[in-house]
C-alpha cells in the first residue's frame, strides 16, 4: 500500500511539474501561432496591394503617350528658354521678326490651383497674314499657352504687334 501511495504521489508530482513547465510553453506556442497567422494575413493584404499597384501601373502604361503630351503641355519646371526659342522659331517660320521680349518670374496661378504661370510680353514686326500664321503656331503647340492681350500699331504695310501671353507649369 505504501508503494501505491508513493507511486500516486510521484505521478501527481510529475503531473504538477509537467503542468507548471509545459503549460507556459504551450501558451507561448499558442501566442506564436496567433502571431504567425496575423503575419500571414498581413502578407496576403500586402501581396494584394502590390498586385493592385501592378495592375494600375500596367493601366497607366497604356496611356503613356497621352501622359507625355500632358507633361509636355505642363512641364514641372517653367523652362523659359524652350518657350522663347519656340516663339523665335515660329516667328521666323511665319515671316515676322521678334523685336522686344520681357518675361516675369513664375508665380502661383490665381485661376488654377497647383500651377505656376509665367507672363511673357513681346513685340513682333510683320504683315498681318504672317502674324496670323504665328498665332496659329502658338495655338497648335503642345505647350499650354494662353494669349492675354494683343495690340498693334501700323506703319505702311508693316505692323507692330504687342502680345502678352502666359505659360503654365507645375
Amino acid at each position: 500500500m505504501k508503494k501505491k501511495i508513493i507511486i500516486i504521489i510521484f505521478l501527481a508530482l510529475a503531473l504538477l511539474l509537467g503542468f507548471l513547465f509545459v503549460w507556459p510553453n504551450y501558451q507561448k506556442l499558442q501566442l506564436t501561432e496567433q502571431t504567425v497567422e496575423e503575419k500571414r494575413i498581413e502578407i496576403k493584404y500586402k501581396e494584394d496591394y502590390f498586385q493592385d499597384l501592378k495592375k494600375a501601373f500596367q493601366e497607366i502604361e497604356k496611356y503613356q503617350e497621352q501622359l507625355e503630351k500632358i507633361d509636355s503641355a505642363l512641364p514641372s519646371e517653367p523652362d523659359l528658354a524652350v518657350v522663347l526659342n519656340f516663339i523665335k522659331n515660329s516667328g521666323i517660320k511665319s515671316g515676322i521678326i521678334l523685336t522686344e521680349i520681357e518675361t516675369s518670374p513664375a508665380k502661383p496661378s490665381l485661376e488654377t490651383r497647383g500651377l505656376k504661370e509665367t507672363e511673357i510680353s513681346f513685340t513682333v514686326l510683320g504683315p498681318y497674314p504672317a502674324f496670323r500664321n504665328f498665332l496659329s503656331d502658338l495655338e497648335q503647340t503642345s505647350r499650354m499657352i494662353k494669349i492675354e492681350s494683343i495690340s498693334f500699331s501700323s506703319k505702311e504695310n508693316i505692323r507692330n504687334f504687342n502680345l502678352k501671353i502666359k505659360t503654365y507649369g507645375y
